[in-house]
Parts: C-alpha cells; sequence; structure tokens
C-alpha cells in the first residue's frame, strides 16, 4: 500500500498537465516548467507508482488502465486543495448577522458608538455590536482568540502579533460648564490652579499620566472631587463649579449637549495617540476587514 508521505503532491498536479494535454511540452508550458522537470516529475511518479503511466504514441502521451484510474480522483482532489487553500469567507454587511466586539473606555463609547450604531443600522442592519472594557486581564488572549475583534484607543503593549491603524492624535482640554470663571480669555495658570478640579480616577495608563501630571502643576490642591468613569463627567461638571481635563473629542461630543465650553490648558500634556488594533489570526477574516476599514474611513484623520 502506498503512504500519502512518499507521494509529492506537486508531482499529482504534473500528473494532471500531462493527463489533459497528452503532451510533455505542453504540460511543461502550463506549469512554467522545463520539458526536462516535466520527464523528471513523471518518472518519480512511476516509481512510486510502480506503473508507467503514461507512453509515447503518435496520437501522444496515452494514459495506461492505471493512470485512467488515477484521473477522476487526482482531479477532484487538487480541486478541492485549490477551493480550500484560495477560500476566503465572503462577508457581506447587508446580509450579515455577525456580532463584533470592540474594546474600548467608556471615552472611546461616547466618540465611537454614536456613529458606528448609525453606519450599521444603515449599512449592516443585521449586525450586532459589543464592547468591553481595555482593562481586561485577558486581553491579548481574548484578540487572539476572536472574542474580541478589535480594539481601539491607546495601548502601547499590543505589539507583536497585533495589527494596528492609526486614527488620530488629540489634545487634553479643561472642560467646564458656561459662565465658570475660567469661561473668560483672560484665565491663566493661576485661575486654573485656584479652581476646583475633578479628577477621573481610571486605570487607563495615559489618563492616569495625565492626572499625575496636574497634580504637580497643582491642580486641584484643594476640594478634589474623583470619579471612577468618564461618562460621568458631564452630569457632574454640568451643575457645579468644577473643571476637568479630558481628551479633547470626549469635549467635543459632550459641550453642546451639557451646556459646557473646553479650552486649552496652561500646562504641557502630551498628546493622546488613538489608534485601531487587531490580532494578526483576523488580518484576512473578511468581517474584521469591513469592519476596521468602516472606522477607519469614517475616523481617521490626516
Amino acid at each position: 500500500m502506498i503512504s500519502l508521505r512518499d507521494v509529492d503532491l506537486n508531482l499529482l498536479v504534473v500528473f494532471q498537465a500531462v493527463l489533459t494535454h497528452r503532451s510533455i511540452s505542453q504540460a511543461a508550458r502550463e506549469l512554467g516548467l522545463s520539458q526536462p522537470a516535466v520527464s523528471n516529475g513523471l518518472a518519480r511518479l512511476r516509481q512510486t507508482f510502480d506503473d508507467e503511466l503514461f507512453t509515447r504514441t503518435g496520437a501522444g502521451m496515452q494514459p495506461t488502465p492505471f493512470a485512467e484510474a488515477l484521473a477522476e480522483p487526482v482531479s477532484v482532489a487538487l480541486a478541492g486543495i485549490s477551493r480550500a487553500i484560495n477560500h476566503r469567507e465572503a462577508f457581506d454587511p447587508a446580509s450579515s448577522q455577525r456580532e463584533f466586539t470592540l474594546a474600548m473606555t467608556d471615552v472611546g463609547e461616547v466618540y465611537f458608538m454614536p456613529t458606528l450604531v448609525d453606519l450599521c443600522t444603515r449599512l449592516a442592519p443585521g449586525v450586532h455590536l459589543r464592547t468591553v472594557r481595555t482593562t481586561l486581564p485577558d486581553l491579548k488572549d481574548a484578540m487572539a482568540s476572536g472574542r474580541i475583534d478589535l480594539a481601539v484607543g491607546a495601548f502601547d503593549d499590543l505589539t507583536g502579533p497585533f495589527f494596528q491603524r492609526r486614527l488620530f492624535r488629540q489634545q487634553y482640554v479643561s472642560l467646564f460648564r458656561v459662565g465658570h470663571a475660567l469661561d473668560t480669555p483672560h484665565a491663566g495658570l493661576a485661575e486654573f490652579q485656584a479652581a476646583r478640579h475633578l479628577f477621573v480616577a481610571t486605570g487607563d495608563n495615559p489618563y492616569a499620566r495625565v492626572n499625575q501630571l496636574l497634580a504637580q502643576a497643582g491642580f486641584g490642591a484643594d476640594a478634589n472631587v474623583w470619579v471612577p468613569h468618564f461618562i460621568a463627567v458631564p452630569y457632574v461638571v454640568s451643575v457645579n463649579d468644577l473643571v476637568v481635563t479630558v481628551p479633547q473629542k470626549f469635549a467635543e461630543r459632550a459641550a453642546a449637549p451639557f451646556g459646557l465650553r473646553f479650552v486649552k490648558p496652561p500646562l504641557r500634556l502630551p498628546a493622546l495617540q488613538t489608534n485601531v488594533f487587531w490580532h494578526r489570526r483576523y488580518h484576512q477574516d473578511g468581517g474584521n476587514q469591513w469592519l476596521r476599514q468602516l472606522i477607519s474611513e469614517h475616523f481617521a484623520e490626516s
């Protein structure tokens, strides 16, 4: 009995080409090989199968009965292999019922989700969107396993098997209610230091660093107010004489609905780079490609 380990699958491609053309030269032309290479491959097949396979006649290379018996199963097998290695699951957003899970902060939800939900409602009405926090201890494993499709935000540690695409770079701004003492073009560092500040005690590294810099600059030395999430910020600041330093995209979303204003703070803070990340296992996945392209088209800034 012949074992598959003893058969070079590339030689079966040679077999099929010779069978189709009944000619060594035409088979070589189809395969992009030299005639000696095809003849050598045919010789190896003859040795493997212990059969002549093809005999030269005036009408070309004629298959032996054994070769004729091989013809159909070899053709079917090679076609199946070709389909398998060239298969890409087509993703049709208009008919898909797929659920996508995105990891992002609450700031990300405020900025991205209203637009994403609207886009999916119009372009992919059957698609489901779910968000989870970026602080998951197994974020990398969840992305590798496909439990999380994309992560959107600032992730310095998503390297190696992760791809990323730049979306935008934003500054931090100071946000307060209309009529606040800082709501004047003359407010400077002293006024900001004297103001009562709201801090967001999030575990995300970029924000923790900003809080540290604010504290070092003397912001909020008295009567500090702390909340664990950005989502509470506009509700608190809109009815209190507090100032909070937040990413500019968040301030842009919150200002009009809550009667707030924002200005550039009187000290230098690091900019916040926001990207979309995905694991290399899903780099060629049709649905993953569609969603990250949708995000890039509508949120990426040059």
